[in-house]
């Protein structure tokens, strides 16, 4: 593999979509849904986060070479980006680059104070104070209000800049020392890059004015940003479509949208973007075509749909397995599934209705919500555990590399429905 590929640039305003590949033989399935139903998109075949990295023992350089070998045997060659996805030090950016990557995703989740929303107005001050020193650029807004071409106007009050402050003050100062890591790296190479920045993993939503606040202090740095993931209204968890209106999610992000518009333009990016299919169309609509999508889970919880094909005890021993290893490791994921809400698979005699329990509709009312294919959810979070057994490991591996066209053939048809539902609102 050559550093660097031509195969990999900054893919800029372009509408694009990030097809995460957890195991290394994802690609052809992912061009074959791209050729059927991504006119108009480009993609990112190479995306991976360091998290995910370290729980499928792979590395960048893996990670790169299986996306261009499998562009290779699919006979891609029309120019795709490489997602280096959240990324928290300047070691990740180091092994990242040097792997050829082009697209870096900054995540500063670990300096969020993802709890200030619930903060009482006591707490909040004293937050503050501590914070005032390090998010002096944030109280540079108290008392401005901004109109935008949706009709919302912003209001930076004393509640919307000191919560600002305590959130994000920290986190947005950590992104631009990385940011400019970053710049460094590649001017020192000589090599083309684009950021996107994460903020979308805590609880509460991005308001508009933290979003209005964070992106327009990284562009003032100088930041090359060209996507901004905030936390979106509703619930977008793992496996599953998206819980919420939306109908008001959609004026929502007309809102976020106007805003990127208005200090960009840049991206706005839709994290755990798998199987969001209800929200896509308007998701399209609403960025007018500029947006990027990730996914990422979604493409394992496919191979394991190969497994229940051709294997289908084995997939009775891996869905068993999930179950009791997922209690421990949805531990860093917001999700609602119950494995006690879920049958045994030794309960289920039909293997097509095992798989159809696991791997489609399930409708269950979990947490007081509405919504599918929990089952989905066990297996997208123990996918960690699954790919690192000596047992199940190579099972799944084997099985995939013995079908191949099985596993091409399902990858292709679940996402040519993803891509098909976002060019719906295009």
């Amino acid at each position: 593999m050559t550093r660097h590929s031509p195969a990999f640039i900054p893919l800029g305003l372009s509408p694009s979509f990030g097809f995460g590949d957890r195991i290394g033989l994802a690609t052809p399935g992912h061009v074959q849904a791209m050729r059927q139903s991504g006119a108009g998109i480009k993609p990112i075949f190479a995306q991976q986060s360091i998290r995910e990295m370290t729980r499928t023992l792979r590395t960048p350089q893996q990670v790169v070479a299986d996306a261009l070998d499998g562009m290779a045997s699919a006979g891609w060659t029309d120019p795709t980006g490489a997602d280096a996805d959240h990324l928290k030090t300047t070691e990740d950016v180091d092994r990242t680059h040097a792997a050829g990557f082009t697209f870096f995703t900054i995540d500063p989740s670990g300096h969020v104070d993802s709890q200030a929303d619930t903060y009482d107005e006591s707490r909040l001050r004293a937050c503050f104070t501590r914070v005032q020193a390090e998010a002096q650029w944030c109280q540079a807004y108290l008392g401005n209000r901004v109109s935008i071409c949706t009709g919302a106007v912003i209001e930076f009050d004393e509640q919307a800049v000191m919560r600002c402050s305590v959130k994000y003050g920290r986190a947005v100062n950590k992104a631009i020392q990385l940011a400019q890591h970053i710049h460094e790296v590649n001017q020192r190479a000589g090599t083309e890059y684009e950021i996107e920045l994460s903020v979308d993993e805590t609880e509460q939503p991005t308001t508009l004015a933290e979003h209005y606040m964070i992106a327009e202090r990284c562009l003032k740095s100088g930041m090359k940003l060209v996507s901004l993931a905030p936390r979106f209204i509703g619930d977008l968890e793992k496996g599953v479509d998206y819980i919420g209106d939306t109908t008001r999610l959609e004026r929502s992000l007309e809102d976020h949208a106007a805003i990127a518009k208005l200090l960009g333009p840049y991206k706005l990016s839709l994290h755990s973007g798998s199987d969001k299919l209800s929200m896509y169309g308007c998701f399209a609509r609403a960025t007018e075509g500029r947006f990027h999508v990730k996914t990422a889970g979604t493409s394992y919880l496919e191979a394991l749909r190969v497994v229940a094909r051709h294997s289908p005890q084995d997939f009775r021993r891996i869905v068993d397995f999930s179950r009791l290893k997922y209690d421990t490791d949805k531990a860093t994921y917001h999700v609602h599934a119950q494995v006690a809400k879920l049958p045994k698979p030794d309960r289920v005699k039909d293997d097509r209705e095992l798989e159809r329990l696991y791997l489609e509709h399930w409708d269950e009312v979990l947490a007081g919500k509405g919504f599918t294919h929990p089952g989905r959810q066990v297996l997208h979070c123990t996918f960690g555990s699954v790919l690192n057994s000596k047992d199940f490991g190579p099972l799944v591996r084997q099985v995939l590399s013995e079908h191949k066209d099985t596993y091409r053939d399902v990858l292709a048809d679940h996402f040519a429905r993803h891509l098909q539902a976002l060019m719906s609102g295009a």
